[in-house]
């Protein structure tokens, strides 16, 4: 399965698939259900393109290595260069699009590496690790400090947040995000997730949505 950037009218996003920025406990309920501290920072980690898969497709879990836990999240699709020192204005006119996104986690073996003070990307940058939908273009999305979010497993409500419960905000992101490293157009970035996450099975459906303006419905697959 190949990932396309498009909006959710069908047009094609003129964009190549780059680099997904992931942000670490940005909801602070997020990181005290996993029993976590709650970052000073930006917690700030990177899935490569590799890792994309379209959302609506459909998506595979690993096998033989351990429970894989959903987290759902707001993606931001970039469609300007943002480095170094940026404006509000221009973090905010850099967003060409609004998405979701499943951060799929190992969560058994993120746990054995933070243990032993190692890098994540095991647990979190393998094939698959990054089902993402469709974006919607900025002015057809909620406001920026007022996003909903909720997902649904087997029509049971899992996870329920607002961009609005995030530690730093979209826009405060995208600053930090640019002060540490480019952001290049078609890269995306996914900003944390709500409380609720859990483990994945195969057959489970799941319906992701930004109330009122995104729905994806998508299945682990067998």
């Amino acid at each position: 399965m190949t990932y396309q950037h498009q909006y959710s009218d069908g047009t094609s996003i003129d964009l190549p698939l780059g680099k997904v920025v992931c942000v670490g406990r940005n909801y602070a309920e997020h990181a005290r259900e996993l029993n976590n501290p709650v970052p000073s920072e930006p917690l700030l980690f990177i899935k490569p393109a590799t890792s994309v898969v379209p959302l609506a497709e459909g998506f595979r879990l690993p096998t033989g290595r351990g429970a894989v836990h959903y987290e759902t999240e707001i993606a931001l699709l970039i469609g300007a260069p943002l480095s170094g020192t940026v404006s509000p204005a221009d973090a905010a006119g850099a967003i060409a699009g609004i998405g979701l996104a499943l951060d799929l986690t190992l969560r058994e073996l993120q746990d054995q590496l933070k243990a032993k003070g190692h890098p994540w990307e095991r647990a979190k940058a393998f094939d698959a690790a990054c089902p993402l939908s469709h974006f919607v273009r900025l002015e057809q999305a909620p406001a920026l400090n007022a996003m909903p979010l909720q997902l649904t497993i087997n029509g049971e409500l899992r996870q329920q947040g607002t961009s609005a419960d995030m530690i730093t905000p979209i826009i405060a992101l995208l600053q930090h995000i640019a002060g540490v490293f480019t952001l290049l157009p078609g890269d995306v970035v996914i900003t944390g997730t709500p409380a609720g996450v859990g483990v994945l099975n195969p057959g489970d459906e799941l319906e992701l949505s930004i109330p009122g303006v995104l729905q994806q419905v998508t299945r682990v697959r067998d």
